[in-house]
């Protein structure tokens, strides 16, 4: 009887061999009862568990995280520019000018966030290929004379009266969602070489030629571990992801060895501190190491930042890592690594929960985001540390720039709607 009562309760029945048919054969185990491999803020479910209604709700904790790195950006955009009028190239703009701006991208990109949320991953999947060719087309129209603006030598934004859109961020999103229906498509031929990869990276071959035609390596390079990531994720043979990260790592040193200021950085990065390259392509990088360095463990404190006084180039944007350094010490970058760690991580947890879930376009999305994110925090954080060679990689969330947090919103929409969809499916209804 009792038995039969932990039946109706759904109690698991106790761990133990399994029954015997007749004849002296083991019967196969029912497995129709057993719950899936997903987790929902620490607790797991299966189809036909009964859950909270607060469960549909969204992933909160992903969100704050977020708002805070937004936040703690926001101040220290404020704190990198407060003085950058003193410098005679910024002399026209008040103390106020980048942060106001900043903030103005920020509530911009908290509305298309709201909006992109509201989109299913069905329609993802099925714009996919436009959104492709849309992000080509604007890679094209950047390099046009008169449409394009040249920036410090590169020519990667197209005006927009007030503002200025960078499409490379755009093309990241773009080529990450067609990676995802790409390979989604390509189930069946996913072990032979050329019918299940190769349209693949002629795609972003593709895209790769139009960003180093600006040029912007460090999108391409973003964009190439996004591609190889969604091919790996999507269960694509080890030998041939293997053979293509071989030909990528190849590809990329022979563009460094092509170019002689690429190659002058790497030779700057292996010694920031001889006079000719210490006023030369090493600057930032020896800078950024002296600001770290001052912050020592606790940092100068908020506002106290002595490299960020014209001493720091681009301290707003690819060295921002650099000034929390100094003004927050160890403790300040350690907790910005955190977050950004434990993003990621949060990140790909729900990709897994969608694959689980069967909903493969939707994991390759979310972990894709994950790896595009973590990774592009590696990079710069890396550059500021020292770590890595010098390259124009902003901080996600936190550097000064519109275009780069607009895209990065919207794909935390995204991922929230892939975590929204699955906790409907495993309530037992329809994303």
């Amino acid at each position: 009887m009792s038995a039969i009562t932990d039946r109706l309760l759904g109690v698991p029945a106790p761990a133990g061999k399994p029954a015997k048919a007749k004849g002296g054969k083991r019967a196969r185990r029912d497995t129709s009862s057993e719950v899936l491999p997903v987790r929902i803020s620490g607790s797991e479910y299966g189809r036909t568990t009964s859950m909270p209604t607060r469960l549909l709700g969204f992933d909160q904790a992903l969100i704050w995280a977020v708002v805070a790195l937004l936040a703690w950006g926001l101040v220290m955009v404020y704190s990198a520019t407060i003085a950058m009028p003193d410098n005679p190239r910024f002399a026209r703009y008040s103390p106020n000018y980048f942060v106001f701006r900043h903030a103005a991208w920020l509530a911009l990109s908290l509305l298309a966030a709201l909006v992109v949320f509201q989109v299913r991953m069905s329609w993802w999947e099925r714009a996919a290929p436009w959104l492709f060719v849309i992000s080509l087309a604007m890679l094209i129209a950047v390099l046009i004379p008169h449409v394009g603006t040249v920036v410090n030598g590169a020519r990667r934004w197209i005006a927009l009266g007030p503002m200025n859109f960078q499409p490379s961020e755009v093309a990241k999103l773009a080529v990450l969602l067609y990676a995802a229906d790409y390979m989604v498509r390509k189930m069946d031929v996913k072990e032979r070489f050329f019918r299940a990869v190769l349209p693949m990276a002629v795609a972003v071959g593709v895209v790769g030629f139009l960003l180093l035609a600006q040029p912007d390596m460090g999108a391409f390079m973003v964009i190439a571990v996004i591609a190889m990531g969604i091919l790996f994720l999507g269960g694509v043979n080890a030998r041939m992801f293997f053979l293509i990260a071989t030909i990528l790592v190849v590809a990329f040193a022979g563009m460094i060895a092509a170019s002689e200021w690429r190659r002058e950085r790497i030779f700057a990065y292996l010694d920031p501190w001889t006079e000719e390259h210490a006023l030369g392509k090493g600057y930032q990088l020896s800078h950024a190491l002296i600001a770290i360095g001052r912050g020592e463990i606790f940092g100068v404190g908020l506002g106290g930042s002595i490299e960020k006084l014209h001493w720091l180039p681009e301290a707003h944007t690819d060295f921002l890592m650099a000034v929390i350094g100094e003004e927050f010490g160890l403790v300040g970058v350690m907790c910005v690594i955190a977050l950004f760690f434990w993003i990621t991580r949060r990140i790909m947890v729900i990709g897994r929960q969608a694959i689980a879930l069967d909903r493969v376009f939707s994991g390759l999305v979310a972990q894709g985001i994950g790896l595009w994110l973590g990774f592009q925090a590696f990079i710069n954080i890396g550059v500021n540390l020292g770590a890595l060679p010098t390259k124009g990689l902003t901080l996600p969330f936190m550097s000064y720039g519109g275009s780069a947090i607009l895209v990065n919103m919207a794909a935390i929409a995204i991922v929230l709607r892939v975590d929204v969809e699955n906790r409907q499916l495993m309530r037992g209804g329809r994303p």
